[in-house]
C-alpha cells in the first residue's frame, strides 16, 4: 500500500470515529511530532549531553552488556 492510500484510509477512519479519546490521541501525536524539545532543555542539560557525545566519540563509554554484568546482582 502506498503512502497516499494509507493517508486516505486513516482520514476515513478518523472521520468515522466519534471516540473522543482517539481524536485526542491523534491530536497529541501531531502536536508532539512538531515540537522540538531541545529548545526547552536547561543549558546544564544541553552541556551534559554535549559532554556525553564527546565521550562516546572518544570511545570512553562502557558497553551496556558489561555494565549489566557488573551490576546484575543489584537488580
Amino acid at each position: 500500500m502506498d503512502i497516499q492510500t494509507e493517508k486516505i484510509a486513516l482520514v476515513k477512519r478518523l472521520l468515522d470515529t466519534d471516540d473522543e479519546a482517539v481524536l485526542n490521541q491523534v491530536k497529541e501525536i501531531f502536536e508532539n511530532s512538531e515540537k522540538d524539545f531541545w529548545h526547552d532543555l536547561p543549558e546544564h542539560v544541553k552541556a551534559g549531553i554535549a559532554i556525553s557525545k564527546q565521550q562516546a566519540d572518544a570511545g570512553l563509554l562502557t558497553p551496556h552488556a558489561e555494565v549489566m554484568k557488573k551490576y546484575a546482582k543489584h537488580l
